[in-house]
């Protein structure tokens, strides 16, 4: 879309066919959105380091150092955008995702439309944003007062903007996604994101899912030790 993403790479210590790319949640603080996305890195090292795959993070628009403004159409643009990436830039043939919030959500999505991503790992995913949609004049002037809307003039078209939240929903294209390898993890006691949505999540997919319910963890499951652990593993599983 004409706009440049702030990005970080992790390379394995040697050359491998196999690459993650590593999206961020919704900001829930306004310095959060400064730093997101970025704040990944070490994260992605580690990844790249003990599964042998080459790791990529970035901020999606509207956030950190990436130019743009917020849009949920935008960030879907975004992830494929980093995925073409490791497929022509660098020769990356198996292409997984993984994401956390609404990452996760964009992430699942991606899986369900695009047959070439080899799989996804979900963490506290919105099944769909029809309480985004409900309440979007609200969540345009949240994006406004966190610095993810920048351009006093955006959107042109507050419908379109508003509509391609009702359009990018991961629960109905989800059940294109197996046999691919799916995780699907959720905190049990996350108040932002309901444990339904995991569990809907699944259910579209038949159940042909790796759903791990965490009790004792909340929406944030990015600041989890046993988190890191789980996505470790899924990835070593998937050699």
């Amino acid at each position: 879309d004409g706009i440049e993403l702030r990005s970080y790479m992790a390379a394995p210590p040697e050359p491998s066919d196999r690459g993650l790319v590593l999206c961020h949640g919704f900001p829930q603080a306004r310095r959060e959105a400064s730093s997101a996305g970025l704040r990944y890195a070490e994260l992605a090292d580690r990844i790249a380091l003990q599964a042998d795959m080459t790791v990529l993070t970035f901020n999606f628009r509207g956030t950190g150092q990436s130019e743009g403004d917020f849009s949920v159409g935008g960030w879907s643009n975004d992830l494929r955008a980093a995925i073409k990436v490791l497929h022509e830039d660098h020769g990356i043939e198996n292409v997984y995702v993984a994401g956390f919030g609404t990452g996760a959500s964009i992430a699942l999505h991606a899986a369900g439309i695009d047959p070439d991503i080899c799989g996804v790992a979900s963490f506290s995913a919105r099944a769909h944003l029809d309480d985004w949609v409900q309440n979007w004049e609200r969540l345009l002037e949240h994006c406004r007062t966190f610095g993810m809307i920048r351009n006093v003039d955006f959107p042109n078209d507050p419908r379109t903007w508003r509509e391609e939240m009702q359009r990018i929903r991961p629960i109905d294209v989800v059940k294109k996604i197996p046999p691919r390898a799916v995780m699907l993890v959720h905190g049990a006691d996350d108040q932002r994101v309901p444990v339904s949505d995991a569990r809907d999540l699944a259910a579209a997919m038949d159940f042909n899912v790796d759903l791990r319910i965490i009790h004792g963890a909340d929406h944030r499951l990015r600041h989890d030790p046993r988190i890191v652990a789980l996505l470790l593993g899924w990835l070593d599983r998937q050699r």
